[in-house]
């Protein structure tokens, strides 16, 4: 599987061309700070898309059609081709071809781009819609940072201390399927005090999210700054016996309980007009 590694004097990242993934994510002293795909969860920061989540029984309708879709979508699975590959920074592009058409029947071109300055990672996933009809997607990412951040460092020591408040509520998923009902924000303040008990019914999903920034500390340790652009949900993903922490900003969420429509009309799309281009960020900065 080809990598490429980009990098500054303070920070460096390599990059997957399956599926354009973030798989390593280290500091001066070499310290990786991404979860490395061990046998609790084999990925390490998939790219989400077409859908975010589930489609109810894996099915995308459409125009009396039906499709078999899988949970997240395919890109993260597939082949990216290379667009440039620099000291600092690559990109790579993902278009539809006979493959994806036969599970998703839409034009697109994703881009996917990474970027090291200093001690940050920008990342930039950039859609568009080479087609002539609208172009309904979802986009998300899903970041597995280790946890905890350094060793010797209790797990339920480390917090997320988002920029604003969040005061919820809180939706999960139970099947894949976003349920209805929501429960109590255990954010307190602008506090999220972590511990693996936090994801047993699944993700933490803020939707929307009210912030765009937060920061995953350890008193006394490493901590990361993730920020973001053009996502409006958010959720955030562990399981136990798994040492990884997913922050992942999504635009986008799995079938609501209920919904079997046609996909156009699933919430939580965009829904881009042929020729229209949609850009979204994120930033991760090692401290």
């Amino acid at each position: 599987m080809e990598s490429y590694e980009i990098g500054s004097s303070a920070l460096t990242a390599g990059v997957l061309e399956i599926g354009a993934e973030l798989c390593s994510l280290r500091d001066a002293k070499g310290w990786e700070y991404l979860w490395q795909a061990g046998p609790a969860w084999p990925r390490h920061a998939p790219n989400l898309f077409p859908i975010v989540g589930r489609l109810k029984d894996d099915r995308l309708r459409h125009g009396g059609k039906e499709y078999h879709l899988t949970q997240h979508g395919f890109a993260r699975d597939r082949r990216f081709a290379w667009l440039s590959r620099q000291k600092t920074s690559c990109s790579l592009e993902l278009r539809d071809d006979a493959e994806s058409r036969a599970i998703y029947p839409f034009a697109f071109r994703l881009i996917l781009s990474y970027e090291v300055a200093g001690a940050t990672l920008d990342i930039s996933f950039c859609l568009e819609n080479p087609g002539d009809v609208v172009l309904p997607a979802s986009v998300g990412a899903h970041p597995a940072f280790n946890w905890p951040l350094a060793p010797g460092t209790a797990k339920d020591a480390h917090r997320i201390v988002f920029a604003g408040r969040e005061p919820g509520p809180i939706f999960q998923v139970k099947d894949g399927l976003l349920q209805e009902a929501t429960v109590p924000s255990p954010v307190l303040e602008r506090t999220l005090a972590l511990n693996e008990a936090l994801f047993d019914a699944d993700a933490l999903i803020f939707k929307p999210s009210h912030t765009q920034a937060l920061r995953y500390e350890a008193p006394g340790g490493p901590a990361l700054n993730v920020s973001w652009e053009g996502f409006t949900e958010l959720g955030i993903w562990s399981r136990r016996g798994g040492n990884f922490l997913c922050i992942e900003p999504w635009l986008g969420y799995a079938s609501p309980v209920g919904f079997d429509g046609d996909f156009t009309e699933k919430p939580g799309l965009m829904h881009l007009a042929p020729g229209e281009t949609r850009t979204m960020t994120i930033r991760i900065r090692i401290e």
